[in-house]
């Protein structure tokens, strides 16, 4: 049995069916968020799939977050109508999973709860992600090979000729932290294109290697200021 006054339940109960009415009535004069109709209809688009999915991607997203909002809703108000109905058959303030009295503190703060704080469902987070999200790391899933000392073409170079034609991304998403500026937002912006080591962009041989020269670009003065070259090795 509750031990909860008939001025408490009545408290109670008087929320409960405020909060209940408005829920209803939100949801008749939005009807429904917008979801009594379909998305054709209220985009007044002849297709959802015109030219492109992308043409509708903004009301698809507003979509998905009205059917969020409408399960918010509908969860809220059938947690409000089994609290009323528990109300009616004596057993509102009971916890459910425990059968004990339910504090009504706690009623007060969460009328429609008929569970202690100790068995509330879904009180924990699960940290648990998709086995799927497995095959994602490393970063461009198993098409990205630099952890294996491999220098060639794969699929993070094939993201960087991509990503150079621009992104949504800005200096905040950067992995950067001193970046301000658009063009070094990009995946390892700053990586050498075409070679690996900064020798390799100015040291050049003819056809038959034997004849070496040196390409004074950007680079090479780089590697000199850095005094990681000697100027007396340089042919005359």
């Amino acid at each position: 049995m509750t031990d909860l006054t008939p001025a408490q339940i009545s408290e109670l109960r008087a929320r409960l069916e405020t909060e209940k009415r408005r829920i209803e009535e939100r949801l008749a004069n939005n009807e429904h968020y917008g979801l009594a109709g379909s998305q054709r209809d209220e985009s007044g688009e002849l297709s959802t799939i015109d030219n492109h999915p992308a043409d509708v991607a903004t009301e698809t997203f507003e979509r998905a977050k009205d059917i969020a909002l409408l399960e918010q809703e509908d969860l809220r108000l059938a947690r409000i109508t089994a609290a009323l109905t528990a109300m009616d058959n004596g057993t509102y303030g009971i916890c459910q999973a425990s059968g004990q009295r339910i504090p009504f503190e706690r009623l007060q703060a969460i009328p429609e709860t008929l569970y202690s704080v100790e068995h509330a469902p879904r009180q924990e987070l699960s940290s648990n992600r998709p086995v799927e999200e497995e095959f994602l790391h490393p970063p461009f899933g198993r098409s990205s090979l630099d952890e294996h000392e491999y220098n060639g073409f794969d699929g993070e170079d094939a993201w960087q000729i991509v990503e150079s034609w621009g992104n949504s991304d800005s200096p905040a998403y950067s992995e950067n932290r001193d970046v301000d500026s658009y063009d070094y937002v990009g995946i390892e912006a700053g990586e050498p294109d075409g070679y690996v080591e900064a020798i390799e962009s100015f040291l050049a041989t003819d056809i038959t290697g034997s004849q070496v020269s040196v390409i004074r670009n950007r680079e090479y003065y780089n590697y000199m200021e850095n005094e990681e070259g000697d100027h007396g090795l340089e042919y005359s």
